[in-house]
């Protein structure tokens, strides 16, 4: 018995150091994997216009997919088709911001009937009908619409070069320093509040929806998307001190209202990750789900301010 004993309490000591170890490799591998992505993001941000709006359908219909995915493990069915295309509707809506509100007009006045029509000719059970057409619209409006924000923002204008003359150097438009104020200042606070929460969480921020999250790590989140809010907008934008701090808590606010939104959904429909395209980080909605809260927050911002600058 004693030598059973010993034999399991060196087992459990044993795990301890391969339990590390996997995670060690598992943070390993996200920044590999963030080393990888964020110079292909950044080269779709420098030149905006259509070029942003390939990437941004990219990531739209992995998100779709994974979310509908997600919804048929928890047993429900929603269109997937018209999520599409409703997606779709407000990316294209976004490139065209001068007739934004025409082509949102018509497109939702053609999606709603059609959606019903869709849901009369499904081979389905007429229980939970209702529910799945309200999940159908949930996921364009949880997913689509955000990412329209990231087009908005950006525009057409592209960056410059110059490599002669007195001035030589790199010139960035507005647009793009909003756009890199929404994503450095999202991913600073998922880093920095991942290694927070890491050596330093005692208090359970949402043990309901996200056991893992803590205060300490939200806290610690803050001061990287301040920092990050702080660098590209005092300068380069001309935005007071006082307002970027703003800026940076409002984006670690949204960002963390983002990631526990998933979360929920995760929750709800039962699955640990989103999908597994991005190793180390999961499904595209893991990687993303902070930043569709958080670029609301900078447009509104970035429209407050050059209205009232």
């Amino acid at each position: 018995m004693q030598g059973a004993s010993s034999e399991q309490n060196v087992k459990a000591g044993s795990s301890e150091p391969v339990q590390e170890k996997k995670s060690s490799s598992s943070v390993g591998l996200r920044w590999l994997t963030a080393a990888i992505a964020i110079p292909i993001v950044m080269l779709f941000v420098w030149f905006g216009g259509w070029a942003a709006f390939a990437a941004t359908l990219l990531v739209v219909v992995l998100g779709i997919l994974e979310l509908h995915a997600m919804l048929l493990h928890a047993g429900y069915r929603p269109m997937i088709w018209i999520s599409f295309g409703l997606c779709v509707l407000f990316l294209i809506s976004a490139m065209f911001p001068m007739q934004r509100l025409p082509i949102l007009d018509i497109g939702l006045g053609v999606f709603l009937p059609l959606s019903f029509a869709w849901m009369f000719f499904r081979r389905q059970k007429l229980e939970g009908a209702l529910v799945n057409w309200a999940l159908t619209l949930a996921v364009a409006i949880y997913l689509g619409w955000p990412m329209s924000y990231f087009l908005l923002i950006r525009g057409y204008e592209i960056g410059i070069v110059r490599f002669t003359g007195s001035h030589p150097g790199v010139f960035l438009p507005p647009a793009v320093w909003w756009l890199l104020v929404t994503l450095l200042g999202v991913w600073g606070f998922d880093a920095s509040a991942f290694f927070a929460g890491r050596y330093f969480g005692r208090h359970k921020l949402a043990p309901t929806i996200s056991p893992a999250k803590t205060w300490e790590g939200v806290l610690g989140g803050m001061v990287l998307s301040i920092i990050a809010a702080l660098v590209l907008t005092v300068v380069p934008l001309g935005v007071p001190w006082y307002l970027a701090i703003a800026l940076g808590f409002l984006i670690g606010v949204a960002g963390t209202m983002g990631d526990l939104a998933e979360s929920l959904i995760k929750r709800q429909t039962h699955v640990k990750d989103s999908g597994q395209i991005m190793p180390g980080h999961g499904g595209m909605l893991d990687r993303v789900d902070s930043l569709l809260f958080a670029v609301i927050v900078v447009y509104f911002f970035s429209l407050f301010f050059m209205n009232y600058h």
